[in-house]
Parts: structure tokens; sequence; C-alpha cells
């Protein structure tokens, strides 16, 4: 049996270490943390089990699911599955569902049916879908989404409500410095792909109960060991085996994966690779500000966009009603603010208040403009800025039985879920068992 550490259990190092057991590994995961989980997990606040950031994932999140699958969770009652939409709340967008039919029938009739867009809007859109699967979602060379839109001539409606919106939800990097090549790539995945591929899926339950909690669970039933607390200090080469050290205590392994954030990553193996790679990395923060109301307080719909501007001190870009997606947190609004370095400028207080106060703007409900508490949670460095050209490093390190996993590593799809548990299921494919 080869004993395998990996190092991290954020969702990369858990999908890793679940593909390892699988596989018939001795598979120790080692996390600094209290809890798995990393940068998706669940917190406690108020004694309420809040996520650290609220997510939405695609049913393009092919690996993902049939990873959930594989550790025993059924994606039909954790998962909330919507159709695409952008949905504004009265009338400040537009209101744009797509239908239950094949693709591409459903974009089709999604957007004869919209409200709030133009005829010229519809069309533009129409020739941007149609030119984008006729170029095979490629371009020549990479550019920001912005400078795309304008080559495909794309509104502006549809760049304030349905471009900008989708572009900072999926890279949580601004449309004027996001790869073009990216962004078609999670389009391709999404709207060129299966109609269920575009779906859009809530969990229903917190983060940690989604993925990592079941993936400690199957290691642990393969034979493996859960290490929380455990912050890995120095590793290094002992012959043909990898020595990891925690604190004063040093264990042997035939292999590692390294599953924690790129910094992070650089610091540990400083002296063993070229870690230029992982040092030039641009970091994004994500902001999620919950507003805690009566529980008779709902929305019409279980999330919304919402059309922000910094000018007017609008920070929401969207809101999700908690208790559609929970009874037991009935009453309780998130709302998403991605790339949000300059809201968090303002101070936690004084960014809920503004929250607060859109809400009962934007719906025309002046009880939103007061909730009983509120809880703004911030993760400073919750993805890499993903701009055109950006070079990402392999999961391979050139050295045998050493492996990197992460969002970060090389990869179609920005930094994501689903990019993260690609990541760790191909870094541990890439580890010889025999």
């Amino acid at each position: 049996m080869h004993k395998v550490a990996v190092i991290g259990g954020g969702w990369a190092g858990c999908a890793a270490a679940v593909e390892l057991a699988d596989r018939g590994a001795t598979v120790t995961l080692f996390e600094s943390a209290r809890n798995l989980g990393g940068r998706a997990r669940m917190v406690e606040v108020n004694g309420v089990p809040l996520d650290n950031g609220q997510h939405i994932l695609l049913g393009a999140y092919s690996e993902t699911l049939k990873l959930l699958k594989r550790v025993g969770v059924d994606a039909n009652d954790t998962l909330l599955h919507l159709p695409l939409q952008m949905r504004y709340p009265n009338g400040s967008g537009m209101d744009f569902v797509t239908p239950r039919l094949p693709a591409p029938l459903h974009m089709l009739a999604g957007l004869f049916r919209a409200k709030g867009l133009r005829r010229e809007d519809k069309l533009s859109l129409a020739r941007f879908s149609t030119t984008a699967r006729w170029m095979d979602w490629r371009i020549n060379t990479d550019c920001s989404v912005s400078e795309l839109l304008n080559r495909f001539d794309q509104t502006d409606t549809l760049v304030q409500l349905m471009w900008r919106p989708l572009c900072i939800a999926a890279l949580n990097t601004p449309p004027e410095r996001a790869s073009a090549q990216v962004f078609l790539n999670v389009l391709r995945d999404s709207l060129g792909a299966r109609r269920a591929a575009s779906d859009m899926l809530i969990p229903k339950v917190d983060l940690s109960g989604l993925f990592p909690t079941n993936a400690a669970r199957h290691i642990e039933a393969h034979g493996g060991r859960i290490a929380c607390g455990s912050m890995v200090t120095g590793l290094h080469a002992e012959g043909r085996r990898w020595a990891v050290s925690v604190q004063d205590i040093e264990e042997e392994f035939d292999a590692v994966v390294v599953a924690i954030p790129a910094a992070q990553a650089a610091r540990l193996l400083n002296g063993l690779i070229d870690t230029v790679g992982l040092e030039t990395f641009n970091y994004e923060p994500i902001t999620t500000c919950y507003l805690q109301y009566d529980p008779g307080v709902a929305l019409d719909h279980v999330f919304y966009a919402l059309v922000d501007d910094a000018h007017l001190k609008r920070w929401g870009q969207f809101v999700f009603d908690r208790g559609q997606l929970d009874a037991a947190q009935a009453g309780l609004l998130a709302v998403v603010v991605s790339t949000s370095t300059e809201a968090i400028a303002m101070g936690h207080n004084v960014l809920a208040d503004s929250i607060a106060q859109q809400l009962a703007e934007v719906f025309a409900r002046p009880e939103l403009s007061a909730p009983h508490w509120t809880k703004v949670i911030s993760e400073k460095r919750a993805t890499f800025s993903c701009t055109p050209g950006l070079q990402r490093p392999l999961n391979l390190t050139g050295l045998d039985g050493l492996v990197l996993a992460g969002d970060y590593t090389a990869s179609d799809y920005p930094a994501t879920l689903e990019a993260a548990v690609r990541s760790g299921v191909q870094a541990s494919r890439a580890i010889t068992l025999n």
C-alpha cells in the first residue's frame, strides 16, 4: 500500500484524497484549520450555519458532480437546480429565463421571451452566440472580455445586465481585465453545451456538508486519516520517499500532493522546485453580506441579479433568499459582492448598511433597510485575478512523487470549485501507485 500525504484540506485537497483512497492508497490529509473546506466551508454565526461565501455551481461542473456522487451525496437533494436565468427586481434590469428545451433552443426561446431587452439587444446576443459557436469558442490571441464584447458589437444594455455580471460571477475579475478565452471556455461548457449544462445549481446545505464532510467520511472508510489542526512546516526528500514535518513530528510518505494556496505552496516548496510560477498571481476578494430579517420576509424568487454602482454606493451584485433553500434560515438574505476591494475598504458595518439600503430601494420594501443583524464575510484572496494570457503551473513539479493541486493550476477554467476538483483529481492520477 502506498502512503500518500495530501497537504491542504480545501476542495482540491479533498478531491485528491478521495481519488487516491479509491485507488487503494493509504491517505493522510493534513489541514491547518480546524475544519476542511478551505475557501468554501461552513462557519457558524449567531448560532446559524453560514457559508464563508455564497456559491452557485453549474450543470457543467461534471467532475464535481461525479465526486459528490462518489462520496454519497445526492445532488437532487442537496442542490437546487434552476434553469439559466438573469432576473432583476422590479424592472431594474432584464428578466431572462431559459425554458427546459434542448440546446440551443432553450437559449433562443429564453431570448425571445426576455423582458427588458430591446430588439437590438436580442439580435446582438444571438449574433454573439452564433459567432462564438462558429469560432468553436476560441480566439487566436487572448484579450480582455471588454475587448471581446466590443469586437462582437454587444450593446451597452447587454454588457451591463448580462455579460458583466456573468463575467464577474464566473471569473471574479472585472471584464476590462478578465481573460476573454477563459470566459469563452466557461460559456462553451455551459451555454454552448447540452441544456442541463447551463443549469444553475445552488446548494441547499452548507458547503462543508455538501462535500468536505462527506469526503472525510469516505477517506476514513477507506483506511485514511484526517489530521485537522495540523500545519505542515517542512517537506524534504528522504531517498525515494518524502518526509513531512508537522511541528516537531516527521512522517515519511511515498508521495505528496501539495494542495494549499499558491503563495503558501511557494513557501513550503522553496528550495525544492522553481517557485516563481507560484508567486506571480494577483488576487481578487469576494464578500458575502448576510442580513437576518423576520422569518416571514421572503423574495419572490430564490435569487436576483442586482445592478451595482460604486458611485451610488450600491455594492450588491446578487441576492439569495436562504429561506427558500433551507427552511431553518427563513428571513435570511445573502448578498454577494465580487471583486470587492473598494467595498470592503468602507468597513463591514458601513458596507452592510449600504447593502440594506440598496435592497430596500430596488425591491421597494422599506423593511429591508433594517435587518435584525448582519454579518459580512470577506475572503480577501478568494481567487486569483484571471487576466489574459495568464501562465498557470502544471500539476507536475518535475520531482517524482510530488505534485500540485489547486484551482490556480493550469486549466481551461477560472478559480472555481470545479477547477479545484479537476486539479485534485488530475494531481492524484499523476501519482503512480504500484
